[in-house]
């Protein structure tokens, strides 16, 4: 399925119920703005420390956003150990120190919804995280690739977005694909990293296959979609594919749950798996010197 489709399902998860998600994650983002100004990341609220994890608003702006959502993000820390700024001597270092940033999380007038909030959500981040694991671990021995394991050791990139597409009126003439003329709402592209992806009962997604784009089955109650990146396709000489995918503009408010699990800091990604330059490898020796720059271009978590 990962050689000819670019991305698979795993079906039948116990102990996971995608409907207790899709409630929580339909409540918190229904609060009211002044309720979660508390857990905004730092670029929309000075007053907060947390500048990757938490929420960040989407800005319901036709003329200036093209893909218009709000987005939850959820990493692997709860706590961080403190560093001296004198042990932190190069970007890189500093770095490496922000990625382990705690998470933030609701704090409202119901005690027990926000509770359960954390809870659901750091059980569904074990999960998926779990099977990004056995993802790699997989690839690794059916691909004969013992070696990709071990860029996988630690993920302290990985992240996961709870996300929610109001329905919009209005339309950005730049939301129209160059491929087919569809007005979408998730720009055509193809990931980076390793994709845990929950689109619940809500359609919209496709896939590129065979010079078409398909409409992708919705993954309901107990399954996930996973698919690779670009640059996970390079390391594994692209014996799997990256497939370009994107979601269609619907005419109601969407959800979504995207996990994404990267290699380490530290993971050399300059070579593939069979020693080859990769396309990063022109530039950049580990993957903390990628996803430095990579953040640097991008809003964090907005791929």
């Amino acid at each position: 399925s990962m050689k000819e489709f670019g991305f698979f399902y795993v079906v039948d998860v116990p102990e996971y119920s995608a409907s207790m998600e899709l409630k929580y994650l339909t409540k918190f983002f229904s609060l009211p703005e002044e309720m979660k100004e508390n857990v905004e990341i730092r670029r929309h609220n000075p007053a907060n420390k947390n500048a990757y994890r938490g929420y960040c608003p989407g800005l319901d702006d036709i003329e200036t956003t093209l893909q218009y959502k709000n987005i939850f993000n959820i990493g692997p820390h709860e706590t961080r150990i403190p560093v001296d700024d004198k042990e932190m001597g190069s970007v890189l270092d500093k770095l490496r120190y922000d990625v382990q940033e705690p998470n933030v999380w609701p704090e409202t007038d119901d005690c027990e919804f926000d509770k359960e909030f954390k809870e659901i959500f750091q059980a569904g981040f074990e999960i998926r995280r779990t099977i990004g694991r056995f993802f790699v671990e997989s690839v690794a021995r059916s691909l004969q690739m013992p070696e990709f394991t071990k860029l996988f050791q630690k993920d302290e990139f990985s992240a996961m977005g709870l996300r929610r597409y109001p329905e919009r009126v209005l339309v950005n003439e730049n939301m129209y694909s160059d491929f087919d003329g569809a007005l979408l709402r998730e720009l055509e592209h193809i990931d980076s990293t390793i994709t845990v992806l929950t689109t619940f009962n809500n359609p919209g997604l496709e896939v590129l296959y065979k010079n078409q784009y398909r409409d992708v089955p919705v993954t309901g109650e107990n399954s996930f979609i996973v698919n690779i990146g670009k640059l996970i396709g390079d390391i594994v000489d692209n014996e799997l594919l990256s497939a370009k995918h994107r979601v269609v503009e619907t005419d109601f408010t969407r959800h979504s749950i995207t996990y994404f699990l990267g290699p380490q800091f530290d993971a050399d990604i300059s070579r593939s798996m069979t020693n080859k330059l990769t396309e990063a490898g022109h530039k950049y020796q580990i993957f903390g010197e990628w996803i430095k720059d990579y953040l640097g271009a991008i809003e964090l978590f907005y791929y």
